[in-house]
């Protein structure tokens, strides 16, 4: 059964919180067969964490058993602000009263919860972007009821995946398994903490694979989507957790429910574990996830577009145009080819497609099999990235400033930030320190600091710098996380 595009609005995330966090991290260089440092984890040979299997197929003690340690509750607390009251000056001045900028109600405290996965053993954890989005304290319970503050590594809104850290040794970790090799109708397990009920176990089958346009993206114009859809009952609370094959394999990370209500109806969605292990590694190793791309404009192949375009295939995705620097059409492939196999594995639909090439990065290679004219035929793709070419371009979670007179901590833009906010250049505010200017303003984290003293800033220590040589007030000009524009004069 397919869902339409008019559903979406039923498709409810099973956690509603806010804000993204980048935390200033480097690691050793990570494959997909590496380790983190030295550390056991969900990188390494999947039979190091596995045992045998009993054989009934409707036997879910053993999965239960080996998923629940490693599956974490998560706790977020994050700071909401009433809108702010106007003030007789803002209209005279344009950009707020003279004695400290526009009023407002003081800041409330919200706080939410969620499910993440231990996926190493010194505390890497996976779970979703949703569920850490613009939280300022994020704190994780074990299942042995140790708690913990974690450190938000890194977060990638398109896929809707984060990778946090807590301080800790020794813990139980779950492997990756192969979401390539789910069947329809094969048994899984939803493991989280649904309602806040901790360690929460529900069984059901696969009941669709590559499913798309679930989740809306608020404006991202390239979400990575191919989710394993289960009749396994989720609900609130359990976004993050785990869906585990009969083996105790990691083969998703729950991310969403269709439902009427806000409560499961009998669909729920996870993102496979395909993705999970390319977007975690990229986020440990570089801050941020590195897509190659084919540089194609692409739409499945149906029995009306292949009458129109007389094509050959009947499966397929259809390759209707090309990017500029287009990796495609670099190698050879041309407009109303059939792509029908990416390395080998078909390519029936435009979700398996981008599924396939999202776990490649810039200057790899796959090998696209086309129909063209009835002809098979095969090229060597070497990946580009947004930019057109092949490099790597690492994320500025460590490129980070502090500003002692505003008292809060700059970082530099995201394109996700670019895309969310719709500016081309600022500054994001990814630390607001206790007393500091800022907090008494009540900017949130997150925010986006575009123009200080009317001069565009695009770097964070460019901002750092025009604050500490300031000669009399500061006037700071941006948006904050909810979208909305600010003028301050401090």
């Amino acid at each position: 059964m397919e869902i339409k595009n008019h559903l979406k609005t039923y498709v409810i995330i099973a956690l509603l919180s806010s804000g993204i966090t980048l935390g200033a991290y480097s690691l050793l260089n990570m494959g997909s067969t590496h380790t983190i440092g030295d550390a056991p984890s969900a990188f390494t040979s999947s039979v190091s964490n596995i045992q045998n299997v009993p054989g009934n197929p409707g036997e879910f003690t053993f999965a239960a058993e080996k998923t629940t340690p490693a599956v974490v509750h998560i706790k977020t607390k994050m700071t909401a602000r009433p809108s702010r009251q106007s003030s007789p000056f803002d209209d005279f001045f344009g950009f707020g009263d003279p004695f400290g900028g526009r009023r407002q109600q003081a800041p409330q405290t919200q706080e939410a919860s969620g499910s993440g996965v231990i996926i190493s053993s010194d505390g890497y954890i996976v779970t979703n972007n949703h569920v850490v989005q613009e939280a300022q304290e994020v704190s994780v319970i074990l299942n042995d009821k140790r708690e913990f503050k974690a450190k938000v590594i890194s977060t990638d809104p398109s896929s809707d995946l984060a990778v946090i850290q807590i301080k800790a040794e020794n813990l139980p970790f779950l492997t990756f398994g192969d979401s390539d090799a789910l069947r329809v109708g094969e048994w899984v397990l939803a493991v989280g903490n649904p309602f806040n009920l901790e360690s929460t176990v529900t069984a059901g089958i696969v009941s669709a694979k590559g499913r798309q346009n679930i989740i809306d993206r608020d404006g991202d114009t390239n979400p990575l989507e191919s989710f394993i859809q289960t009749d396994a009952a989720v609900n609130p609370g359990n976004s993050g957790g785990a869906l585990v094959n009969l083996k105790g394999e990691l083969v998703g990370i729950n991310t969403a429910i269709y439902s009427r209500t806000g409560q499961f109806a009998g669909y729920s969605f996870a993102v496979p574990v395909s993705i999970v292990k390319k977007v975690s590694s990229d986020l440990i190793k570089y801050g941020n996830v590195q897509r190659g791309f084919l540089g194609v404009s692409i739409m499945e192949v149906n029995a009306k577009l292949a009458e129109e375009k007389d094509l050959k295939s009947k499966d397929g995705v259809y390759v209707g145009g090309f990017s500029e620097n287009s990796a495609a059409k670099d190698a050879g492939i041309k407009i109303n080819d059939v792509i029908t196999k990416i390395d080998g594995s078909d390519t029936k639909s435009t979700a398996k497609l981008m599924e396939i090439v999202g776990r490649k990065r810039p200057g790899e290679s796959i090998l696209v099999t086309v129909n063209r004219d009835g002809q098979t035929k095969e090229f060597k793709v070497t990946l580009k990235n947004k930019d057109g070419n092949t490099s790597i371009v690492k994320g500025d979670v460590g490129e980070s400033s502090k500003s002692e007179f505003l008292g809060a901590k700059f970082g530099s833009l995201s394109s996700s930030d670019k895309e969310k906010f719709k500016v081309s250049s600022g500054v994001k505010i990814i630390e607001v320190l206790a007393d500091g200017r800022l907090e008494m303003y009540g900017l949130s984290k997150g925010s986006i600091i575009t123009k200080i003293n009317d001069k565009v800033v695009n770097d964070p220590k460019e901002a750092v710098e025009l604050l500490e040589a300031r000669k009399g007030r500061i006037k700071l000009e941006g948006i904050d996380v909810d979208g909305s524009r600010f003028i301050y004069v401090l």
